[in-house]
C-alpha cells in the first residue's frame, strides 16, 4: 500500500505537546480573567447557515469565507465571533438577562492568503457586553480594565492600550462637510501607522473627495500631541461646533477618567485620535492594543463600541462594546520574538510512579490518592529499562518520580526524586505531598511571557 505522506495545510497552525501546553495556559488565563468580571463563557457553532452568516453580505469577507453545499443546505464557517453572537442574541433574547456579557474563545476560519503570521485557521478570544435598548457608557470604560489584567496576568509588561472616539472623528468630519465620506475618510486615516502622512493626505484628496486643506486639517486633528489631559484640554477648544463631537469629547473624557478608576495604570493608556477602527459598525469608544517595544505587530487587542448588533436579526435595538484579540497570531508573534517562558517547561503531569513489583496494586492506590489531593500523575508500566522510564520523564519536564519498590511497599513510605535536584528521600504520603506542592507552588510562580 503506498504510503500517503503527512502534512498540514497551509495556514492551519499545529503545534507540539510543549507549545500546545503554553497556548492552554494562555486560554486558562483568559478564562479565569474574564470570569473575574463576570463573563459567561459562550460557544458557538462553526457552521452555519450562509443566509445566517452573510446576512451584511458583501466586501472582503464574502470573498474570503469557506463555504459549500451538503445536499440541499448552503453552509458556510464562522469568520468572526461577533455575527455568531449577534445571532445567539437575536434568537435567544427572551432568555437572557441584559446587559448580557459572554466570552468566548473559538476558532474561525478565513480563507486569505496564508503568510507568516497570517493564519486561515486562528483561535479569537473575544469578550462582549450587548443591552437592550440603551448601554451605559461605564461598560466603555471598563472593557481596557480587563485588556489591562490579561495582559499583564500574562507576564506582559510594556504595552498600552489606546483609545479614541468615533464620535469626536464623525463630528470633525461633520464640521469640515464631509459627513456623506466619513466611512471612506475613516479607512483611510486607520491605516497611518502602515503608510505615512504623505500617502493618507493623498487618499484623502484623490480617492475621498478631501480638498488639500481639509486633508490637512485631518491630519493636522488626528495628530494632536500633549497625552491623555493635554489631548483633551486641547478638545475643548472645539465644543460648541458640533453636537456629535461634543457628545464625542465628554465620552472621551469620562471613558478616560473611569479607566484609572478601574485600575489601568496611566502609563498604559493613552487617547490617540488616530485610531479610528475602519470597520463601519464602530460608534463610540475605540480601542487597540500595541507592545511598545514591537509597534511593527500591530494591534493585539482591539474593539470598542458599536450602537446595534444584530440589525441584521431583530428589530430589538441592541447596543454594544466588545474586543477580540487574535489568539492564535498572538502566541505565534511571541514564540517568534522568544517572548514564552520556557522555564519551567510546560509538562503533562507533576509525578510519573514507576512500580518495580510485580503486583501494582500499591502504585495505583498511591496514584488515586494524589490525584484525589489534585497532583497530576502518570503510572509508566511499560516492559522498559530503568533509565528509559527516568529520559521518558525528563523528556516529559516532569518534575517528580516516585518509586514504589518492595521496601518502600513494606515500610509504607514512597521514594520521591525531584529530578531537577537530583534529591531523593523516603518519606511517609502526607510529607511526600506536601514537598511536591511546595514545589509545584515554586514552578507555577513564573508568567507565560516574559517581557524583555
Amino acid at each position: 500500500m503506498e504510503k500517503i505522506k503527512p502534512r498540514t495545510l497551509s495556514g492551519f497552525m499545529e503545534l507540539l505537546p510543549a507549545p500546545q501546553a503554553q497556548m492552554e495556559r494562555m486560554m486558562q488565563i483568559l478564562r479565569e480573567t474574564y470570569a473575574l468580571y463576570g463573563f459567561y463563557p459562550l460557544d458557538t457553532p462553526v457552521l452555519e447557515s450562509s443566509e445566517v452568516l452573510l446576512a451584511k453580505g458583501g466586501g472582503e469577507t464574502e470573498k474570503q469565507i469557506y463555504r459549500f453545499q451538503k445536499g440541499d443546505s448552503d453552509l458556510a464557517m464562522r469568520f468572526d465571533l461577533t455575527v455568531p453572537l449577534a445571532k445567539y442574541v437575536a434568537l435567544n433574547y427572551g432568555q437572557l438577562a441584559f446587559p448580557f456579557r459572554r466570552f468566548q474563545i473559538g476558532k474561525v476560519y478565513r480563507g486569505e492568503r496564508a503568510q507568516r503570521g497570517r493564519f486561515r485557521e486562528f483561535y479569537q478570544a473575544d469578550i462582549d457586553i450587548i443591552g437592550d435598548g440603551q448601554l451605559d457608557i461605564i461598560n466603555e470604560a471598563e472593557i481596557p480594565s480587563i485588556i489591562y489584567k490579561t495582559f499583564s496576568r500574562m507576564g506582559l509588561k510594556r504595552f498600552k492600550i489606546r483609545i479614541n472616539n468615533r464620535k469626536v472623528l464623525n463630528g470633525f468630519f461633520a464640521m469640515l462637510g464631509l459627513t456623506e465620506r466619513a466611512g471612506d475618510v475613516m479607512r483611510t486615516i486607520d491605516k497611518l501607522e502602515k503608510i505615512g502622512a504623505d500617502k493618507v493626505r493623498e487618499i484623502l484628496v484623490e480617492d475621498c473627495g478631501a480638498s488639500a486643506e481639509q486633508a490637512d486639517e485631518i491630519l493636522e486633528f488626528i495628530t494632536i500631541e500633549g497625552g491623555t489631559q493635554g489631548i483633551l484640554t486641547m478638545l475643548e477648544q472645539y465644543k460648541g461646533k458640533n453636537d456629535v463631537l461634543d457628545q464625542g469629547i465628554e465620552e472621551l473624557g469620562t471613558v478616560a477618567r473611569y479607566m484609572e478608576a478601574f485600575g489601568v495604570p496611566a502609563d498604559h493608556f493613552e487617547i490617540d485620535l488616530t485610531i479610528a477602527r475602519g470597520l463601519d459598525y464602530y460608534t463610540g469608544t475605540v480601542y487597540e492594543t500595541t507592545m511598545l517595544d514591537h509597534p511593527e505587530i500591530g494591534s493585539i487587542c482591539s474593539g470598542g463600541r458599536y450602537d446595534n448588533l444584530a440589525e441584521y436579526y431583530t428589530d430589538k435595538k441592541l447596543p454594544g462594546v466588545g474586543i477580540s484579540i487574535g489568539l492564535t497570531r498572538l502566541f505565534f508573534v511571541l514564540q517568534d520574538k522568544q517572548y514564552l517562558n520556557d522555564n519551567p517547561p510546560p509538562s503533562p503531569a507533576d509525578v510519573l510512579i514507576l512500580p518495580m513489583t510485580d503486583d501494582l496494586s500499591p502504585a495505583i492506590e498511591l496514584a488515586t490518592r494524589l490525584r484525589e489531593n489534585g497532583v497530576r500523575v502518570q503510572l509508566h508500566c511499560e516492559k522498559k529499562k530503568f533509565k528509559a522510564k527516568i529520559t521518558y520523564a525528563d523528556k516529559l519536564a516532569i518534575p517528580y518520580v516516585i518509586f514504589m519498590g518492595e521496601d518502600e511497599i513494606a515500610n509504607g513510605v514512597v521514594a520521591l526524586k525531584e529530578l531537577a535536584t537530583g534529591e531523593q528521600t523516603n518519606t511517609g504520603f502526607d510529607e511526600a505531598l506536601a514537598r511536591i506542592r511546595a514545589g509545584l507552588a515554586a514552578r507555577a510562580a513564573g508568567t507565560v511571557i516574559l517581557d524583555k
